[in-house]
């Protein structure tokens, strides 16, 4: 398997130099309280709860298989992945993986907004981003068995190389593998891809960036991104199965189509 280097790692699909800009700031919370965040930012909101009650067993551990082993090819090019990303500390792409790192939704909703070119906000798509925050929550339903079950390390830890979060008690305790933020990423991007088909590119695009910020950011590694988004698309085709999600989507695609009469949010490049 080919190295990382910092230059490919930029350049490739997963660069950050092609993250969609963040649209101008958007007024309002996402519902919930305020409180700590494991794998993200020391504070942010708290998601309501989520579609999925997972009354049948889902087998994230089997689904996914374990990681590679850090001898193997695969893991050693993982590692390689974080040495050579160490390298964007201060940069443009450093600081997307800053925002990313956040769950609260507000960095979230303006990037997919840039995408979509649609506002997605809880005052111009109010079901749209509860919906989306409801699939937050089932998505540590569903991860947090196999980061349980494999209880991988995190790449910093070990060493004391520039992370673009606070060294906090997570980076040591929660497993690495595999990615909470590769699946809410990819699983927001599928759906909004589904409302609004003709910027599928652009919104699965941000889906894909929104996890590769982690390895950008130094607490994942490729392959914490590649079953997290595996789990993504799972968890898409249960929540396609549950009549309040199923409900739900056609409400927003309402609201998607108000606001997007409004036109494309300000703020945003291309």
């Amino acid at each position: 398997m080919m190295r990382f280097s910092s230059l490919a790692f930029v350049s490739a699909p997963i660069s950050a130099a092609l993250l969609l800009a963040a649209c101008a700031p958007i007024s309002g919370q996402a519902p919930g309280n305020t409180y700590a965040q494991a794998g993200g930012s020391t504070t942010w909101t708290k998601p309501p709860k989520g579609y999925l009650t997972l009354a049948e067993p889902f087998d994230a551990p089997g689904i996914v298989g374990p990681p590679p082993t850090p001898s193997s090819p695969r893991g050693k090019a993982d590692r390689a992945a974080y040495d050579d990303t160490r390298k964007l500390a201060g940069t443009p792409a450093w600081d997307k993986a800053i925002a990313d790192a956040d769950l609260s939704g507000a960095n979230g909703f303006k990037s997919f907004s840039c995408a979509a070119k649609v506002m997605i906000s809880p005052e111009k798509t109010p079901t749209l981003a509860n919906l989306l925050l409801r699939m937050t929550d089932d998505a540590g339903t569903i991860y947090r068995p196999a980061k349980q079950a494999f209880s991988r390390p995190r790449p910093p830890v070990g060493n004391s190389k520039p992370i673009c979060v606070p060294r906090e008690k997570w980076i040591e305790t929660e497993g690495s593998y595999p990615s909470g933020h590769a699946l809410i990423g990819w699983s927001w991007g599928l759906v909004l891809a589904e409302l609004v088909p003709d910027r599928a590119a652009q919104l699965t695009a941000r889906g894909r960036q929104f996890g590769d910020s982690r390895v950008i950011c130094g607490v994942h590694f490729p392959s914490d991104l590649e079953a997290g988004r595996l789990l993504g698309g799972v968890m898409v085709s249960r929540l396609h199965a549950d009549p309040a999600f199923a409900a739900d989507l056609e409400k927003a695609k309402a609201e998607i189509a108000a606001s997007k009469a409004d036109g494309p949010p300000a703020g945003c490049e291309g």
